[in-house]
């Protein structure tokens, strides 16, 4: 059996038998990554609330040829997550890497969104990955080797109107990464992995809480969730600390820098947008349960060309390159 312990520096990672926990798994990314492991011949654990999804999802797994086991937990339960990595981790043997994956949303104007749905995505989104790190991060300690990926997003670059509370926890992600990538230095075999994907086309959309009274849809251009689960195998073979998917880098750093005035272009254009779309009924999605019906893998947008994806990065960095150009000029007057 392969083990990250027996990795030279400067080799890539061998992927069958890889010892890999994914919560988040029963729809979307995790669902896209865990099937993308199972065809490598990696060893699995899925977790996630909903046990319908988890089965869904287990038994594609099983098709391609996985070794898989499920269990249904809720990340912001600490308890709990510390049990599942415990009983994860005498299934497997040991985790190698562990995909910290789980997110929700909620759409709307922040003031009005009640208080509980934002404090529920700050719950799901950053404590929920931190207590999924102070659960596996022992693990990794005693074995002295193990890789932590971290789900963010874009989001975590550039400031999202109409999703505060989102935003907030994609921001504290990034920066937890940061900080936990420092304490791990010493380490060299641990490795602390942040994905920031595009928008990516899943079940996500339908999930979301909504409060803006018109219906979610994601851009043309929505990256195919096989696409970052690709991104996630890339992480294992050879970890490196960031990875930006559908979008370069450098992108994301100018938007960053153009964000005071970014953010004020995006809310006109999410107004707008709030205007013209069809109407939709508030809902709090699922947020508070999980679905009750399989979600699978992929959201409305199944086939993504190429042509789309260029179109949705050239808007994103024409914002960008607005923002920036408003900022100088301000600056300057």
């Amino acid at each position: 059996m392969t083990r990250i312990d027996n990795l030279k520096k400067g080799n890539d990672m061998k992927l069958k038998d890889m010892r890999v926990v994914i919560m988040g798994a029963s729809s979307g990314i995790g669902a896209a990554t865990a099937i993308a492991f199972a065809r490598e011949g990696a060893r699995l654990v899925l977790g996630a609330r909903g046990r319908e999804g988890l089965e869904d999802i287990a038994r594609r797994c099983e098709e391609v040829g996985g070794s898989v086991h499920y269990g249904v937990v809720d990340v912001t339960d600490a308890a709990a997550v510390k049990r599942f990595a415990h009983e994860a981790r005498v299934l497997l043997g040991g985790i190698d890497l562990w995909f910290s994956n789980v997110g929700i949303g909620v759409v709307g104007k922040y003031h009005e969104v009640p208080i509980e749905d934002h404090r529920t995505v700050v719950e799901t989104n950053l404590v929920g990955h931190m207590n999924d790190a102070h659960a596996v991060l022992p693990i990794f300690l005693k074995q002295q080797h193990g890789i932590w990926v971290n789900m963010i997003s874009v989001g975590g670059f550039v400031t999202s109107p109409y999703a505060a509370a989102y935003a907030g926890s994609k921001f504290g992600l990034r920066g937890f990464s940061a900080a936990l990538r420092g304490e791990v230095r010493k380490y060299p075999r641990i490795h602390v992995c942040d994905i920031y994907p595009t928008f990516v086309d899943t079940p996500a959309t339908g999930h979301a809480g909504n409060y803006t009274g018109a219906r979610l849809s994601f851009p043309p251009g929505a990256l195919a969730p096989e696409k970052v689960a690709r991104a996630v195998l890339a992480v294992a073979r050879r970890p490196r600390d960031t990875t930006v998917v559908g979008a370069p880098e450098s992108a994301l750093r100018l938007a960053e820098f153009a964000n005071p005035v970014n953010a004020a272009l995006m809310d006109r254009f999410m107004d707008a947008w709030r205007r013209r779309a069809e109407r939709a009924p508030r809902t709090t999605g699922t947020m508070y349960a999980p679905p009750r019906e399989p979600s699978g893998v992929h959201g409305e947008r199944h086939r993504a060309g190429e042509q789309s994806q260029h179109t949705l990065l050239k808007l994103g960095l024409a914002f960008a390159a607005a923002a920036l150009g408003v900022e100088m000029v301000r600056q300057r007057s």
